[in-house]
Protein backbone atom coordinates (compact mmCIF):
# COMPACT_ATOMS: atom_id res chain seq x y z
CA UNK A 1 0.00 0.00 0.00
CA UNK A 2 1.39 3.35 -1.05
CA UNK A 3 1.33 5.98 1.64
CA UNK A 4 -0.35 9.20 0.63
CA UNK A 5 1.57 12.40 1.30
CA UNK A 6 0.63 14.14 4.52
CA UNK A 7 -1.25 17.22 3.35
CA UNK A 8 -0.94 18.91 6.73
CA UNK A 9 2.87 18.62 6.60
CA UNK A 10 2.88 19.96 3.04
CA UNK A 11 0.72 22.92 4.03
CA UNK A 12 2.95 23.54 7.05
CA UNK A 13 6.04 23.49 4.80
CA UNK A 14 4.46 26.04 2.44
CA UNK A 15 3.48 28.20 5.39
CA UNK A 16 6.98 28.08 6.87
CA UNK A 17 8.49 28.88 3.48
CA UNK A 18 6.14 31.84 3.04
CA UNK A 19 7.09 33.13 6.48
CA UNK A 20 10.79 32.76 5.63
CA UNK A 21 10.37 34.66 2.35
CA UNK A 22 8.33 37.34 4.11
CA UNK A 23 10.95 37.63 6.85
CA UNK A 24 13.71 37.92 4.27
CA UNK A 25 11.82 40.68 2.47
CA UNK A 26 11.31 42.53 5.77
CA UNK A 27 14.48 41.85 7.73
CA UNK A 28 13.78 44.50 10.43
CA UNK A 29 10.29 44.28 11.86
CA UNK A 30 8.86 46.28 14.77
CA UNK A 31 5.08 46.00 14.51
CA UNK A 32 2.95 48.32 16.65
CA UNK A 33 -0.77 47.77 17.20
CA UNK A 34 -2.64 51.00 16.54
CA UNK A 35 -5.23 50.05 19.15
CA UNK A 36 -2.52 50.30 21.82
CA UNK A 37 -1.28 53.74 20.81
CA UNK A 38 -2.39 56.28 23.47
CA UNK A 39 -4.17 59.51 22.53
CA UNK A 40 -1.07 61.46 23.53
CA UNK A 41 1.01 59.49 21.03
CA UNK A 42 3.87 57.05 21.26
CA UNK A 43 7.65 57.57 21.09
CA UNK A 44 9.92 54.67 20.21
CA UNK A 45 13.68 54.33 19.83
CA UNK A 46 14.45 51.15 17.91
CA UNK A 47 17.72 49.49 16.91
CA UNK A 48 18.34 46.61 14.54
CA UNK A 49 20.03 43.52 15.97
CA UNK A 50 23.19 42.03 14.41
CA UNK A 51 21.20 39.26 12.67
CA UNK A 52 18.69 41.81 11.35
CA UNK A 53 21.55 43.96 10.01
CA UNK A 54 23.01 40.96 8.18
CA UNK A 55 19.70 40.35 6.44
CA UNK A 56 19.26 44.07 5.71
CA UNK A 57 22.60 44.04 3.93
CA UNK A 58 21.60 40.97 1.93
CA UNK A 59 18.23 42.37 0.88
CA UNK A 60 19.67 45.82 0.11
CA UNK A 61 22.69 44.41 -1.81
CA UNK A 62 25.11 46.09 0.61
CA UNK A 63 28.48 44.86 1.80
CA UNK A 64 27.38 45.25 5.41
CA UNK A 65 25.19 47.25 7.77
CA UNK A 66 27.23 48.17 10.82
CA UNK A 67 24.46 50.01 12.67
CA UNK A 68 20.83 50.97 12.13
CA UNK A 69 18.54 52.80 14.53
CA UNK A 70 15.50 55.04 14.40
CA UNK A 71 13.78 57.53 16.68
CA UNK A 72 10.08 57.75 15.83
CA UNK A 73 6.93 59.44 17.10
CA UNK A 74 3.52 57.97 16.28
CA UNK A 75 0.70 60.51 16.70
CA UNK A 76 -3.02 59.74 16.35
CA UNK A 77 -5.02 61.84 13.89
CA UNK A 78 -8.70 62.09 13.01
CA UNK A 79 -10.43 59.32 11.07
CA UNK A 80 -8.28 56.53 12.45
CA UNK A 81 -5.15 57.88 10.79
CA UNK A 82 -1.69 58.15 12.35
CA UNK A 83 1.32 60.35 11.63
CA UNK A 84 4.78 58.81 11.94
CA UNK A 85 7.71 61.21 12.08
CA UNK A 86 11.34 60.96 13.06
CA UNK A 87 14.71 59.93 11.67
CA UNK A 88 16.59 56.77 10.80
CA UNK A 89 20.37 56.67 11.04
CA UNK A 90 22.72 53.97 9.86
CA UNK A 91 26.30 53.20 8.93
CA UNK A 92 26.71 50.91 5.95
CA UNK A 93 29.60 49.29 4.13
CA UNK A 94 29.76 49.55 0.34
CA UNK A 95 32.29 49.11 -2.46
CA UNK A 96 33.76 52.06 -4.34
CA UNK A 97 32.63 51.91 -7.96
CA UNK A 98 35.97 53.38 -9.10
CA UNK A 99 38.65 51.66 -7.02
CA UNK A 100 36.62 48.67 -5.76
CA UNK A 101 37.90 49.46 -2.25
CA UNK A 102 35.59 48.93 0.75
CA UNK A 103 34.16 52.21 2.04
CA UNK A 104 31.77 53.32 4.80
CA UNK A 105 28.81 55.66 4.35
CA UNK A 106 26.54 57.25 6.95
CA UNK A 107 22.80 57.57 6.36
CA UNK A 108 20.53 60.09 8.06
CA UNK A 109 17.03 60.13 6.61
CA UNK A 110 13.88 61.92 7.76
CA UNK A 111 10.60 60.02 8.10
CA UNK A 112 7.32 61.89 7.65
CA UNK A 113 4.38 59.67 6.67
CA UNK A 114 0.67 59.24 7.25
CA UNK A 115 -0.85 55.81 7.86
CA UNK A 116 -4.54 55.31 7.23
CA UNK A 117 -7.10 52.48 7.23
CA UNK A 118 -7.03 50.61 3.89
CA UNK A 119 -10.51 51.79 2.88
CA UNK A 120 -9.36 55.43 3.07
CA UNK A 121 -6.33 54.99 0.81
CA UNK A 122 -8.08 55.59 -2.58
CA UNK A 123 -9.69 58.82 -1.38
CA UNK A 124 -6.52 60.16 0.24
CA UNK A 125 -4.43 59.20 -2.78
CA UNK A 126 -6.84 61.17 -4.99
CA UNK A 127 -6.27 64.23 -2.79
CA UNK A 128 -2.52 63.84 -3.31
CA UNK A 129 -3.05 63.64 -7.08
CA UNK A 130 -5.12 66.84 -6.99
CA UNK A 131 -2.33 68.58 -5.09
CA UNK A 132 0.05 67.99 -7.99
CA UNK A 133 -1.94 70.47 -10.07
CA UNK A 134 -1.20 73.36 -7.71
CA UNK A 135 1.95 75.12 -6.54
CA UNK A 136 1.80 73.76 -2.99
CA UNK A 137 4.25 71.17 -1.71
CA UNK A 138 3.09 67.69 -2.68
CA UNK A 139 2.63 65.36 0.33
CA UNK A 140 3.56 61.71 0.22
CA UNK A 141 0.65 59.35 -0.43
CA UNK A 142 -0.61 57.63 2.74
CA UNK A 143 0.47 54.14 3.70
CA UNK A 144 -2.13 51.50 4.62
CA UNK A 145 -2.52 50.18 8.16
CA UNK A 146 -2.22 46.43 7.64
CA UNK A 147 -4.19 44.17 9.99
CA UNK A 148 -4.34 46.93 12.59
CA UNK A 149 -0.53 47.23 12.68
CA UNK A 150 2.11 49.77 11.69
CA UNK A 151 5.51 48.15 11.15
CA UNK A 152 8.05 50.76 12.23
CA UNK A 153 10.98 48.45 11.42
CA UNK A 154 9.85 48.05 7.82
CA UNK A 155 9.31 51.81 7.60
CA UNK A 156 12.82 52.51 8.91
CA UNK A 157 14.31 49.93 6.54
CA UNK A 158 12.62 51.52 3.52
CA UNK A 159 13.92 54.95 4.55
CA UNK A 160 17.42 53.50 4.99
CA UNK A 161 17.41 52.01 1.49
CA UNK A 162 16.24 55.33 0.03
CA UNK A 163 19.32 56.98 1.52
CA UNK A 164 21.80 54.52 -0.03
CA UNK A 165 24.10 56.01 -2.66
CA UNK A 166 23.76 53.77 -5.75
CA UNK A 167 27.22 54.84 -7.00
CA UNK A 168 29.43 55.02 -3.90
CA UNK A 169 32.98 56.25 -4.35
CA UNK A 170 35.91 57.30 -2.22
CA UNK A 171 36.29 61.09 -1.90
CA UNK A 172 39.74 60.93 -3.49
CA UNK A 173 38.81 58.43 -6.20
CA UNK A 174 39.41 59.68 -9.75
CA UNK A 175 38.22 57.77 -12.76
CA UNK A 176 40.91 57.57 -15.45
CA UNK A 177 39.85 55.98 -18.73
CA UNK A 178 42.36 53.50 -20.16
CA UNK A 179 44.84 55.04 -22.62
CA UNK A 180 45.20 53.12 -25.87
CA UNK A 181 48.27 53.37 -28.08
CA UNK A 182 47.63 55.27 -31.28
CA UNK A 183 47.31 53.11 -34.37
CA UNK A 184 49.15 54.77 -37.29
CA UNK A 185 46.76 53.12 -39.74
CA UNK A 186 43.84 54.86 -38.08
CA UNK A 187 45.28 58.35 -38.67
CA UNK A 188 42.82 60.50 -40.69
CA UNK A 189 45.41 61.08 -43.41
CA UNK A 190 46.56 57.46 -43.60
CA UNK A 191 43.98 56.53 -46.24
CA UNK A 192 44.82 59.64 -48.28
CA UNK A 193 48.48 58.69 -48.19
CA UNK A 194 47.66 55.25 -49.56
CA UNK A 195 45.59 56.77 -52.39
CA UNK A 196 48.40 59.10 -53.37
CA UNK A 197 50.83 56.21 -53.44
CA UNK A 198 48.51 54.25 -55.75
CA UNK A 199 48.05 57.21 -58.14
CA UNK A 200 51.78 57.93 -58.44
CA UNK A 201 53.02 56.75 -61.91
CA UNK A 202 55.72 54.18 -61.88
CA UNK A 203 59.06 55.25 -63.35
CA UNK A 204 59.75 53.97 -66.92
CA UNK A 205 62.59 51.55 -67.19
CA UNK A 206 65.57 52.77 -69.26
CA UNK A 207 66.61 50.53 -72.15
CA UNK A 208 69.73 48.58 -71.60
CA UNK A 209 72.80 49.68 -73.49
CA UNK A 210 74.02 47.20 -76.09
Amino acid sequence: MIDKPDKSKSDQFKSDRFKADRFKADPWRVPVAVAQIPETGLHLDIEASPSERVQMAEVGDLREVLSANASLDVTPMSGGRFHVGGRVRARIGQTCVVTLDPILNDIDEEIDLIFAPPQQIPELSALVDDATEGDVEIPDPPEPIENGMIDLGRLATDALYLGVDPYPRRPDAVFEPPVEAADPDSHPFAALKVLKADDKPSAAKKPKKP
